[in-house]
Formats: structure tokens, C-alpha cells, sequence
């Protein structure tokens, strides 16, 4: 979870009462349905029932949401939306700004959820200091734990980072995390050519529209073949073209965009690649 300015900066109240008609009962989607990936959204912060938000998205040719916990309550809701929706995916785990309460009891449930073949992915968690909603030394500790249970359950780890890039780096190379997702990459183009060079993912979210995100989109730019994917991050972050309202996965597609120019590929160039790239980073999407 990134702040985005159509909706405040902290964005920590969850949904807890959404409802929606139950479809496939997290039923794996074929792959010819799936025209694009919104690796990193939270479909428990969006207004509105999570079903009609999920449609809207396979409407627009999203076939595949994951849902991403920032803390145990909602990582849980976030497999109960899995379980509940067809497409819809699930990761667990406690983000930077609630370390502080990442205590024995909340890594053990984290760790029961990732159990669970919907859960794809550990996190998000990882390193933010602008913020600073946590104390950086509970943040690490806290990013550490995480790093070692993607390890050894075999998941792909889900990282943000926000002003933290030289510790961020330092930590994944010294804890050997293996399968890293960048969620909504900030870095500049010699960091996108180092992770992708250690094989990470990374993830453009819609501030890549942004006009003064002319370093961002030449980091899109620069990332190795393969290792790009797209996320809204919703409900933050929402794409320029129509910001000033909440986002929703199924704006993913004005990031492909500007992703695809970037790179100098047709949207629907970009959007395949983008998808077998998602594929790779959370094989358990198939």
C-alpha cells in the first residue's frame, strides 16, 4: 500500500462489513482470460461492494487481482475475498507502518494464513522512512521475519519501500531473498537495472502516469525483459488521467500504458508481457 492523494494519506480504516455474491469460490481463471494482472490492490479499502468492483475488473479484461493484506485482520480478509471471488488472489503479511505490532502472536497467524494455495504471496512488508508510522528498527526486524518465511514456505515476497531504497537493498542481499516483487517501484533506472539484475520483479502502479514521474518511467524503462508487472494499488495511486476519484483494479490498464510507451511495445504488447511476467513472479496465479 502506497498513499495516494485522492484518498488521504494513511488510508488504514478497512472495510469490514463488504459483501458480494460469492463466484467460483476462488476457482482458478483460465489462462486465456486473464488479458492482465493487477498484482497489488486492496480490495478491502475500496468503497462499494468488493463483487461489483471484481466484475467491473473482469469487464475490463483484468483477470487476476491479488488482494494484499497490510496487517493480520485484513490479510485474513483478504483470503476471505479470495475464497469468495473468482480471480481474486490473496497475500498476507504486515506492512512497514504496523511493525510495531508484528509481535509473536500476529507472525504465527500470518504464517497459518500462508499456508492457504489463494494466499500467492508474503507481505506487503518492507521498509518505509518517510512515514516512519513505525520505528525503523521494528520495521527491519519486522521486514527480516517476513524474508524468512518467503523463504521457507517458497513465496514470492511482496516489498515496499519508501525512502528506505540503500537498507531495503542491503537487507533482501544479507537475508538471501530469492523471490522479491518491488510493489510500486520508485526506484531510479541504475536501481531498476540492479534488481532486475538480481532478479527481481518489479511493479509500476499509477504514479508511473504522473507528469513528474519522469524517473519512474525511465526505471520502466530500463527493467529487464520479463521482470516488469503492473498494479493500482487501489484504492491509492489512481492513474492521471483520471485522478481526483478512488482507484479501482480495473484501471490497471492506464499504467500498461504508460508503461508500454515507456518501453517502446503496443499496449497489448505490454499487457501479455506483463501477464506471463506475473505469471512467473506468483507461479500459484495459475
Amino acid at each position: 500500500m502506497t498513499e495516494g492523494a485522492a484518498v488521504g494519506d494513511d488510508g488504514f480504516d478497512p472495510i469490514d462489513d463488504v459483501q458480494g455474491e460469492p463466484e467460483g469460490q476462488g476457482q482458478p481463471v483460465p489462462v486465456a482470460e486473464a488479458t492482465a494482472v493487477d498484482t497489488h490492490c486492496h480490495l478491502f479499502l475500496i468503497d462499494g461492494e468488493a463483487g461489483t468492483v471484481v466484475e467491473d475488473a473482469r469487464a475490463a479484461g483484468v483477470g487476476r487481482m491479488i488482494c494484499v493484506g497490510i496487517d493480520l485482520p485484513t490479510s485474513r480478509r483478504s483470503l476471505e475475498l479470495a475464497e469468495s471471488f473468482r480471480g481474486v488472489f490473496a497475500a498476507a503479511g504486515v506492512h512497514p507502518h504496523k511493525a510495531s505490532e508484528f509481535d509473536r502472536a500476529a507472525g504465527a497467524g500470518i504464517e497459518e494464513l500462508l499456508g492457504d494455495p489463494l494466499v500467492v504471496g508474503v507481505g506487503e512488508t518492507g521498509l518505509d522512512y518517510y512515514r516512519k508510522l513505525s520505528p525503523a528498527e521494528d520495521q527491519r526486524r519486522a521486514f527480516r521475519t517476513h524474508i524468512a518465511l518467503a523463504r521457507e514456505i517458497d513465496k514470492p515476497l511482496v516489498v515496499h519501500v519508501r525512502e528506505a531504497w540503500d537498507d531495503a537493498m542491503a537487507i533482501l542481499a544479507a537475508e538471501r531473498a530469492e523471490r522479491v516483487v518491488l510493489h510500486c517501484f520508485t526506484g531510479n533506472r541504475g536501481l531498476a537495472e540492479e534488481a532486475t539484475r538480481r532478479g527481481y520483479f518489479l511493479s509500476f502502479a499509477g504514479n508511473v502516469t504522473y507528469p513528474g514521474a519522469g524517473a519512474i518511467r525511465e526505471a520502466a524503462a530500463a527493467a529487464a525483459e520479463g521482470h516488469v508487472v503492473v498494479e493500482t494499488d487501489s484504492p491509492f495511486l489512481t492513474p492521471q488521467p483520471i485522478r481526483g476519484s478512488a482507484n479501482v483494479p480495473a484501471n490497471v490498464f492506464h499504467t500498461l500504458g504508460t508503461v508500454a510507451e515507456a518501453r517502446g511495445v503496443t499496449v497489448p504488447d505490454m499487457t501479455a508481457r506483463a501477464t506471463r511476467a506475473a505469471f512467473a513472479a506468483f507461479p500459484l496465479l495459475r
